[in-house]
């Protein structure tokens, strides 16, 4: 360039080119996924609040806001790609549990996985405490064993053994990431392909 001017020019069009491109490969990918099948999970609306009700504490704003978007997201025939961000202690848990307990009670099971068996063993108390006045089985599988109804439970949480070649769900339609940084993407996309009927719905925390 013949100047600073020029220069600073060229340098914001080499910045909007790279934006542009990942503007058009994310839109890419939506509509890949918009071509796949999901289940379609119907908005249960007295189970949704009679889950908020029996909480201990109230639900923030942010976490109502968080769960309707995803619960629109569930009723849809493609599969959701949703990313639930916040800091720990912030609630992304309870409104994990709100979700797959509305994929429970339609029918469908939901994988957690969690980086460390230490978190998944926490999920797992969690998940028992605050869905314990619902029919929910809820199973653990981790490289110790097993707890609960294991794989064959309605919330099945665990590690890596999650996708081990041996592991074969019944009918799952929602995965969970926990730490999902902490996940490569073909372990995430092993998971999601454990249903031979169709895609099930990714929620990533």
């Amino acid at each position: 360039p013949s100047s600073l001017e020029k220069a600073d020019q060229a340098r914001r069009r080499f910045a909007f080119d790279e934006l542009f491109l990942l503007q058009l490969k994310a839109l890419s990918e939506r509509r890949k996924v918009r071509k796949q099948k999901s289940a379609p999970i119907k908005f249960d609306q007295e189970t949704v609040k009679s889950f908020v009700s029996s909480l201990p504490f109230d639900l923030t704003n942010a976490q109502k806001i968080a769960l309707w978007e995803i619960i629109k997201d569930l009723e849809k025939p493609y599969p959701m790609n949703r990313l639930l961000n916040g800091d720990v202690g912030s609630g992304k848990t309870v409104v994990a549990a709100a979700a797959a307990l509305e994929l429970a009670l339609a029918g469908y099971q939901t994988a957690i996985m969690a980086p460390t068996e230490v978190l998944a063993n926490q999920h797992f108390q969690t998940f028992s405490k605050i869905l314990k006045d619902f029919d929910v089985k809820i199973g653990l599988l981790t490289s110790s064993g097993t707890k609960g109804e294991g794989i064959s439970a309605d919330i099945v949480i665990g590690t890596h053994s999650l996708i081990q070649e041996d592991v074969g769900f019944k009918n799952l339609a929602l995965v969970v990431i926990d730490e999902q940084h902490r996940f490569g993407v073909e372990q995430r996309a092993t998971l999601l392909k454990n249903n031979p009927d169709f895609t099930p719905h990714l929620l990533s925390m």
